[in-house]
């Protein structure tokens, strides 16, 4: 499976949907994007049943000042619509195969529940 490239035009559609979605924030002049790529493409091959997406922040600096992207890469995982993870910083394969099982197992009601509990309290 290939990564797909997000823009401020598909990005809410495709990671609105039910399923996993991770998103790699990257640049081409980032030499740790660079090294983290063939990484998030071998895990896209592991995983056909999950998006991997990829956000050039050069040219799609509108998202990446959306989500308040200041460090690249940052790596996002988006689950039912959901925004579970984010961090910056080039993942090991195997730290990105811990992550992406982690939120295989996340019980979504749980998440939703405590996400509403949450704003409730604001």
């Amino acid at each position: 499976m290939a990564t797909t490239a997000l823009t401020t035009e598909n990005f809410d559609e495709v990671t609105g949907k039910d399923g996993i979605v991770l998103v790699d924030f990257w640049a081409g002049w980032c030499g740790p994007c660079l090294r983290f790529a063939p990484t998030y493409e071998r895990s896209s091959e592991k995983h056909p049943d999950i998006t991997f997406g990829k956000v050039d922040t050069e040219d799609q600096q509108e998202l990446a000042a959306k989500f308040g992207i200041s460090s690249i890469p940052t790596i996002m995982a988006v689950r039912d619509g959901v925004l579970v993870f984010s961090q910056p910083g080039a993942l090991p394969e195997s730290a990105l195969e811990s992550l992406i099982d982690q939120v295989e197992k996340l019980d979504m009601d749980e998440v939703r529940a405590k996400l509403a509990e949450h704003a409730h309290t604001k």
